[in-house]
Order: C-alpha cells, then structure tokens, then sequence
C-alpha cells in the first residue's frame, strides 16, 4: 500500500504516518525529517534547502523531487509525509510509482498557530513536545536526554502565517489533481490523534 498524507503544517501529518508506519508496516518517509537531517549534517542538498526553510519558503522542486525519488525507490510500501506540496511534485510523484489513496487532514488556521508556535523540539533525539498538551516535566527540559529544548524557527508565528500562505497557494491545487483520480479523501484534522487515526484506518479499509 502505498499513501500520501495532505494537510497544512501542524495537521498532524507526521503523527498519523509514524501510527500507520507501526500498526500497518507502511515506511513512513518524512520530507521535512529527511531535509532536517541533511541541514543536521551539513550536505551539500542540506546547505542548499537551509535558507528556504528558516523562512518559511518551499524547498525547489528539483531538490525535492531527487530527493524523495531516491527514498521511494527503496520501499515497495510506504506513507508519504511532506510530499507532494504542489502540483508539479505530485505531477512527479505519479511518474515515480502508483499511488493507492491521499489523506488530506482539515484542520482551521487558529487551531494550527496554537498547535505549531507552543512547539518545541530536543536538539538531541529529536523528541518533540507540546507546551499546552504534551509538556515535559521539567521546563523546557527533555524527559528522555535531558538536553534543553529549543523552538524551531519555523514554528514561530510569523513564519508559521507563512507557511499556511505557502501551502493555500502551491499545496490545494494537488487536491483536484488527486480528486479527479478518484483517490482523495478527506479527514477532520481538529479531533484527538486517536479519533483521527481511527478514521484514516476507516477509509483505508482497516477499521474495527
């Protein structure tokens, strides 16, 4: 089975693929982890994607699409988080290999600023948590390393607006082009984790 996971940053994307990569055995290939990564390690696609996304710009294309293209070749099935976020990535994506169904998670901007700016991330093992809903026991201490947790630049207000402009503009037209292959459906992103997963697994068929 091979999936994509649309929604706007802080949908819960990357959430509801890591619970299908456990429960279903689908690889989950994180876009947004994969860059991070090679910004983390100083690689040439790394220093060259480092100055979109502290501002809040998409990534090119070129370096996208040559990037997931690579990843995608190694798994026979997966959940695609990240990728595609516009029209000629997923123009791209439909080249590369056949796609089973598109999860598109609605969630309303306000509930994405509060979700996004009370984020915050641990340096060292990439632990996330929430400030409101998943907050460490000690402030802005990491439970599980012990490293002091920090606060990415793109979950600061003014670039997470950004970011939902970014995604109005190149991301929604790839919905039509994924409705017209009669493959799209889409999920209330503002219920709890539980309640979306629950969903999703009942449009994939693996409901109770």
């Amino acid at each position: 089975m091979r999936i994509v996971v649309l929604g706007p940053p802080g949908a819960g994307k990357g959430t509801q693929a890591e619970m299908l990569e456990r429960e279903l055995g689908l690889k989950h290939l994180s876009t947004g982890d994969i860059l991070r990564e090679e910004v983390r390690k100083g690689t040439e696609l790394g220093k060259r994607a480092e100055k979109y996304m502290k501002s809040g710009e998409l990534v090119p294309d070129d370096l996208i699409v040559e990037m997931m293209e690579k990843e995608i070749s190694k798994y026979d099935n997966f959940v695609l988080d990240g990728f595609p976020r516009n029209l000629k990535q997923a123009e791209a994506l439909d080249k590369m290999c056949r796609i089973d169904k598109v999860i598109l998670l609605e969630v309303p901007d306000e509930v994405i600023l509060e979700r996004l700016s009370l984020r915050r991330s641990c340096p060292k093992c990439n632990r996330v948590y929430h400030l409101k809903y998943n907050p460490p026991k000690e402030n802005e201490i990491c439970d599980y390393c012990g490293a002091k947790l920090y606060q990415r630049d793109d979950d600061k207000e003014e670039v997470i607006k950004k970011r939902l402009e970014v995604y109005r503009k190149e991301t929604e037209p790839i919905a039509k082009f994924y409705r017209e292959k009669g493959i799209l459906v889409k999920v209330n992103g503002s219920k709890s984790i539980e309640e979306i997963f629950s969903d999703i697994k009942g449009v994939l068929g693996n409901g109770d």
